[in-house]
């Protein structure tokens, strides 16, 4: 079982770059660029929620758990 981060996907129908993203949210793109590799162990509730406000997008949409 594995949480699968779909971040990149999300970026690219919202034609976004990452560090555009960086910008809006207030997170390092380094930071996120790890998030978005799936290398993260955790992730603050505030952080995803600023992710989902600045893309337009549900939780669901960025974080996929797989069996």
């Amino acid at each position: 079982m594995a949480i699968i981060v779909n971040l990149d996907l999300v970026l690219v129908k919202r034609k976004m770059k990452l560090k555009e993203l960086s910008e809006k949210v207030g997170v390092s793109t380094v930071n996120l660029s790890i998030l978005k590799q799936g290398k993260v162990k955790a992730i603050r509730f505030s952080t995803l929620n600023s992710i989902c406000l600045a893309l337009n997008c549900q939780p669901g949409d960025i974080l996929e758990y797989v069996e």
